[in-house]
């Protein structure tokens, strides 16, 4: 298994390369199609890092969790309830959670699994899909929770969930990672808020690739997230809320509105 990020230095330069043992090993030409190691290597402490890809395209999914559809009511869906988020929704560990100044009303935070896409796929077999993903990353799924269904004729997901910073991802994209093993977790102010396994799934990440790819191409790094359990809740002012899922590590983002 592997850990890749990306990072900025102090004198502003940026790139990428594997995590271990609190040092980045530099890579240089592309992490999907041919990264080759530079021989550099930095110590992790001085780096800040970046969203580990910045993605073509963001799309997450809905009731995608048996626990959380149980729970909800829901019918079990056999195709992915799929949305986008905006590129510019996109974040980085570290970076704040900023709803805009003229929303007053709740946001919630959203713990998933991210599926990365390492190779383009369209209509694709589930074995096919699977040999596509490149790894896994953490994603806080932010919602305006009020914005969703202010307009009782037209559910606004993309407003709800496109916002600037509503998307954090990171800290790492895991390569070889057992994702059915793992679970994610959500904690604010080191409050445990979810605690879900993700084997829980209803649709897999290789049949949701595989089905999304019947309807979009899907490109290297690319970016679903599988949907969330129960437990998401609304931020207050100062909040770090932390998405933990095993062999990925920590997404850590502070909720910062005004």
């Amino acid at each position: 298994m592997a850990q890749w990020v990306r990072f900025a230095t102090g004198e502003g330069s940026t790139g990428f390369g594997t995590l271990a043992d609190g040092q980045v090993a530099v890579h240089a030409g592309d992490m999907f199609t041919g990264a080759t190691p530079t021989g550099q290597v930095l110590p992790a402490e001085g780096l800040a890092l970046l969203p580990p890809v910045v993605p073509g395209q963001f799309i997450g999914l809905w009731n995608n969790f048996h626990e959380a559809a149980a729970k909800a009511g829901n019918a079990i869906p056999e195709t992915p309830l799929w949305f986008l988020k905006a590129p510019g929704s996109l974040a980085g560990p570290g970076d704040a959670i900023r709803p805009p100044s003229s929303y007053q009303g709740k946001v919630i935070y959203e713990g998933e699994l991210g599926i990365v896409i390492g190779s383009e796929v369209k209509d694709a077999d589930e074995a096919t899909a699977a040999a596509a993903i490149f790894g896994y990353t953490c994603v806080n799924d932010v919602t305006a929770l009020d914005l969703l269904h202010a307009d009782p004729s037209f559910p606004q997901w993309a407003r709800a969930k496109g916002c600037d910073s509503f998307g954090p991802i990171g800290p790492c994209i895991a390569t070889g990672l057992d994702w059915a093993a793992a679970r994610c977790k959500v904690a604010l102010n080191g409050r445990g808020r979810q605690d879900y396994p993700l084997a829980d799934m209803i649709l897999p990440p290789a049949r949701i690739v595989s089905l999304l790819s019947r309807e979009v191409t899907l490109r290297p790094g690319d970016v679903i997230a599988c949907g969330t359990s129960v437990g998401a809740l609304p931020m207050r002012p100062g909040m770090v809320v932390e998405v933990s899922i095993d062999g990925v590590g920590t997404l850590a983002n502070t909720y910062a509105p005004g």
